[in-house]
């Protein structure tokens, strides 16, 4: 069995982020995950996708925030479980808590901390004949290697930041992009936005709103989009790549088992501390919500913060928390 003070479920950037806060108040973290990989959605779905709102940080790629956040929590370290799923939670006589995952791997902890991120999730798939044919075949539903798409022939689908900013990395490496939404006005960022705009006026993109996608033509691989406008013509696209980014169907999982209240498949939490109503349970990040929730990486690394400061209740009962700052003492000082 392995022991700790905080289990992490979800090795996501916040979930990382949280071994280093925990790492200043001296408790030892161990993190489980469902992928393969610590990362999550960052190093899953988008590595190399652009991040343009970490502090200090103009843009970073996903991949290369994780690897900053591994270097960063490295001198604290937190031991892992990847590849396996959280199946149970069960409260000892004393209140803490052993996690058991899909592989009878048992983690005792004094905190679990739920990063989950959406929790279990897939892409939100849209409506069109023969889709799932192509799937490998052309149709890709999220960009894990750029350079798969140079010199190719690429329709994007969507209108949310996803959308909007792949459409303005790969107007540099692809032949040509063409980006599609049902819509004349974007879900995303007015900055990410203006620059699909630009990019349409430059010519160096094609974009196509209050259009929508209604089929796929081709013989083994896609070779074709079929694109029908308002008014019900339509129009055929040549496009090696057809990447639809309509965003993620979150599924709790055997989370939702758990006793937690949950509404609209998140976490409900208190947001002086980011409790759960289940004592010594954490929930931070996307997978939690509260009145004026801001699903950004930002956000859950102040949870992540304050949820420490709550915790360490539970793993020192008998000690006064003494925070001190970083800027002046240094990680080692803790």
């Amino acid at each position: 069995m392995i022991t700790t003070d905080i289990c992490i479920v979800g090795a996501g950037p916040v979930g990382l982020f949280s071994v280093f806060e925990a790492g200043l108040l001296k408790m030892r973290c161990h993190l489980i995950d469902a992928l393969p990989q610590v990362g999550g959605q960052l190093s899953e779905i988008y590595p190399q996708k652009p991040i343009y709102d970490i502090p200090g940080y103009p843009t970073i790629k996903a991949q290369e925030l994780v690897d900053n956040l591994m270097a960063q929590i490295a001198p604290f370290k937190p031991t892992f479980t990847l590849g396996e799923r959280v199946e149970k939670v069960e409260r000892q006589p004393d209140g803490s808590l052993i996690v058991r995952t899909s592989d009878d791997t048992e983690v005792h902890c004094q905190v679990m901390v739920i990063a989950g991120g959406l929790g279990c999730f897939e892409p939100r798939k849209p409506e069109i004949p023969d889709l799932e044919r192509f799937e490998g075949k052309g149709v890709a539903y999220m960009v894990k290697n750029p350079e798969k798409f140079r010199d190719k022939n690429v329709v994007i689908a969507g209108g949310g930041d996803s959308a909007l900013d792949w459409t303005a990395y790969l107007a540099d490496v692809a032949k040509n992009v063409t980006l599609i939404h049902r819509s004349d006005s974007f879900r995303g960022a007015p900055d990410s936005a203006e620059k699909v705009f630009e990019l349409a006026q430059h010519g160096r993109i094609n974009l196509l709103l209050q259009s929508n996608v209604v089929g796929l033509n081709g013989n083994g691989h896609l070779k074709e989009v079929v694109v029908a406008a308002k008014d019900k013509s339509t129009t055929q696209l040549s496009s090696d790549f057809f990447i639809p980014l309509f965003g993620l169907s979150p599924k709790l999982g055997p989370i939702a088992d758990w006793g937690l209240n949950i509404s609209k498949s998140a976490i409900e939490v208190n947001t002086l501390d980011y409790s759960t109503n289940v004592e010594r349970i954490y929930a931070i990040g996307d997978i939690n919500t509260y009145p004026g929730k801001l699903k950004l990486i930002l956000t859950g690394f102040h949870e992540a913060a304050m949820m420490c400061q709550s915790a360490f209740k539970y793993v020192y009962p008998n000690q006064h928390l003494s925070f001190k700052y970083t800027t002046v003492n240094g990680v080692n000082a803790f």
